[in-house]
């Protein structure tokens, strides 16, 4: 009898995996840091939860092809398949920094099927507030 019960309680222990409902998000927001060394793509919600980035060098490029604006235009093309999975179809653009990818990342988003409805430049400008670091002279 005892033997029987340990049966009945193991049947009814089975784990039971709950079908997940994956999140739709049709519109979004897509932040751009493209900096000398570096372009991250950024693809959000619109209330700022991360759904999927990626950058120049989580999509292979090492050293000083990462700074090119073909890895940032791979980087941005592999951001969008990512949130593609979640419905994303219509985004905000969001550049920041002076890098070489910035165009060209906006291009990568374009051309992965993303519908852009604006541009907005985010780079911090100063209004002569503190004294710039000494040129590079090379």
């Amino acid at each position: 009898m005892a033997e029987e019960k340990k049966k009945e309680k193991a049947e009814k222990k089975a784990p039971t995996k709950k079908s997940r409902k994956r999140r739709t998000v049709e519109l979004g927001n897509a932040y751009v840091q493209a900096s000398y060394n570096n372009t991250i793509i950024t693809l959000t919600e619109p209330n700022g939860n991360v759904i999927a980035w990626s950058s120049s060098g989580a999509s292979g490029f090492k050293g000083a092809r990462k700074a090119t604006p073909y890895a940032a235009q791979v980087s941005a093309e592999n951001a969008a398949e990512k949130a593609k999975v979640y419905g994303l179809e219509r985004v905000h653009v969001q550049v920041k920094g002076v890098g070489s990818g910035r165009e060209q990342s906006i291009r990568g988003l374009s051309a992965s099927g993303l519908s852009i409805l604006s541009i907005t430049d985010l780079t911090p400008i100063p209004h002569n507030g503190c004294r710039k670091k000494k040129r590079r002279r090379v």
